[in-house]
């Protein structure tokens, strides 16, 4: 993990993101013992912030930090099981989990326009325009490859649609994060799709 931050407002505002995270009622088992899985996630997020972005802005460490801020309170199946009511839940997710993350910045002693800031970057504004709205990117989609391909291969259940997820991620990653990406451990079926993916 990387070093505690050293501005009380970062501290208290990522410690207020972590306890929310904490609630979350799934529990996995982790090298160090059982974790809430959002947490967990959490942290995933900020080590490969550090890695993809060392000298990250503290609205940005905020913005990865917060990244499915309490999603777990509105699972999918609360949306039709469709395209549309698949992007009706992500959109309304990103509008909700950055109004939390916002009003936990401002209650940690940041100003409105830094609580904005980090909103606007969990909801992902100006992708291509934005350099660290496409760091969150590049970091949500390593910690896809590294923590959750294999578990979301495994319920999807078919090879082409999941090489077809493999693609729409690549298109969204910097030559930064594929770079960070091809340097991941991976298992040989990992490998294989992602390669098919790559193939076009």
């Amino acid at each position: 993990m990387p070093s505690p931050p050293e501005d009380p407002k970062l501290l208290a505002a990522l410690s207020a993101i972590d306890a929310a995270h904490a609630l979350d009622p799934t529990i996995i088992d982790t090298p160090s013992g059982p974790v809430p899985y959002e947490l967990h996630y959490a942290r995933k997020m900020t080590t490969y912030l550090t890695q993809r972005c060392p000298s990250a802005s503290p609205t940005l460490q905020l913005a990865i930090r917060a990244q499915h801020l309490r999603r777990w309170e509105i699972p999918r199946d609360s949306y039709p099981a469709t395209k549309p009511g698949y992007f009706a839940w992500r959109t309304y997710l990103k509008k909700r989990q950055a109004e939390q993350a916002a009003q936990l910045c401002r209650a940690a002693g940041f100003s409105a326009a830094d609580a904005e800031r980090v909103a606007a970057l969990v909801r992902k504004e100006d992708l291509k325009g934005d350099a660290e709205t496409q760091v969150l990117e590049d970091v949500a989609s390593l910690v896809f490859l590294d923590d959750q391909f294999e578990e979301f291969e495994r319920r999807l259940g078919d090879e082409e649609k999941m090489v077809g997820i493999l693609r729409r991620t690549w298109a969204k990653m910097s030559e930064r994060g594929r770079e960070m990406a091809l340097g991941m451990e991976m298992r040989e079926n990992a490998k294989r799709l992602v390669g098919r993916a790559l193939a076009g």
